[in-house]
């Protein structure tokens, strides 16, 4: 069965996303999706996606993130979580043109990865991260300002910045630029032990969960971990905690994977006895310590499909990742949602197939659509971040 699923001067509102200055320009020229592609039938849209991607053939790579909607995904000529994606980009040198189904950071990515005569097309640029938009530069600039005047992020004390993959552009420069990295949820526990390497500490951001979820794995017990709140002096710490610290983590989180909790665990057990529960990093560290497994989208697939036929499973992250284990990879297995009404990314649901069949057309008819461009003064740090990225396993 599967289940469908301050008086402070610096405290910055947060009733809305915090968007780079990179962001709400493109989001400022976003196109709207012309008339002539709302309501179209399924079955039309089908196959004029399908014909455009068919004359287009090697000068466009579709990637798809497996949080996408089925109606896009299975469009794709590659699907994968972050890290994998990334990987693909350099291995169509061919391509005039990546459309990545996926949001912001992504294709952002893609494009400083990708080769000089290659475009970046975001389906809909509406697709962003709230994950990604809880850092701004400006946030993370005074940061590490604040650190020095702690004593801090120095020659005597070094602090490496490490950014988790979901994060703009900007926030990976500045890592890149002062010996840090960008790391995935794939790598996360690698590219720390990686980070403590070159440092006595590691700031961490901008999901404190992974971060958390991470450390403690590799043997850092919570009381050696602080929380670095942007909207506090000196993100509420003072130097004697961070003496002690070996991980300031930001404050930010995934908006989905902070729903699930130790206590659906603990319904699911009662409900299916012997269920094996997996989840993903991103969700609270009682919920990992709860579960019988934790991992990347790509660890959990692996984990389904080397499992025993007739085995039971509760997976804790997005929804259409958990539906497509559930009802087309692994039909011999029970896969359950850990959330019984499911857990959707909204930003990734933005990005539909009535949008890809528009840029795919736009393309054929010369036209680029919702192109993502990182600017240059952004983009060697940025690659050099990502790079590092990649070299770690």
């Amino acid at each position: 069965m599967f289940h469908k699923a301050s008086a402070n001067p610096r405290k910055m509102s947060t009733s809305l996303p915090v968007l780079t200055a990179y962001e709400k320009a493109h989001l400022a020229d976003r196109q709207p999706l012309p008339d002539r592609y709302v309501g179209l039938a399924d079955q039309e849209m089908d196959r004029r996606i399908a014909a455009a991607k068919a004359a287009l053939g090697r000068r466009a790579v579709i990637l798809g993130h497996h949080y996408q909607r089925d109606e896009v995904i299975k469009f794709a000529d590659h699907t994968g979580d972050s890290y994998k994606l990334a990987q693909q980009v350099s291995r169509h040198p061919d391509a005039e043109f990546i459309v990545f189904c996926g949001v912001h950071f992504m294709a952002e990515s893609a494009d400083v990865l990708s080769a000089d005569h290659q475009q970046v097309i975001l389906p809909d640029l509406a697709a962003g991260c709230s994950m990604s938009d809880m850092v701004a530069p400006d946030q993370l600039a005074m940061c590490w300002a604040d650190l020095g005047q702690m004593g801090f992020a120095n020659d005597a004390s070094p602090v490496v910045p490490v950014t988790y993959i979901n994060s703009a552009a900007a926030i990976k420069a500045f890592c890149g630029e002062r010996g840090g990295v960008v790391c995935t949820s794939s790598n996360a526990k690698a590219t720390l032990t990686w980070a403590w390497a070159r440092g006595e500490r590691v700031l961490f951001l901008p999901d404190q969960h992974l971060g958390r979820n991470a450390a403690y794995a590799l043997g850092v017990p919570l009381d050696r971990m602080v929380v670095w709140d942007p909207d506090e002096v000196w993100g509420g710490l003072d130097p004697d905690r961070l003496a002690r610290a070996r991980i300031v983590l930001w404050k930010g989180h995934c908006s989905v994977h902070t729903r699930f909790s130790a206590r659906q665990i603990e319904s699911v057990r009662r409900q299916h006895p012997g269920v094996r529960v997996i989840v993903h990093p991103e969700v609270p560290w009682e919920v990992v310590q709860a579960a019988d497994d934790a991992g990347s989208t790509e660890y959990i697939i692996r984990q389904v499909k080397n499992s025993a036929i007739g085995s039971v499973w509760a997976v804790g992250t997005e929804i259409h990742l958990v539906s497509r284990l559930a009802n087309d990879v692994h039909p011999d297995r029970t896969v359950l949602s850990l959330d019984q009404f499911g857990c959707l990314c909204s930003t990734m649901f933005r990005v539909s197939p009535n949008h890809l069949l528009w840029v795919l057309e736009g393309l054929l008819e010369g036209a680029v659509h919702n192109r993502i461009a990182v600017p240059d003064e952004q983009k060697s740090w940025t690659r050099v971040a990502l790079d590092r990225m990649l070299s770690i396993s």
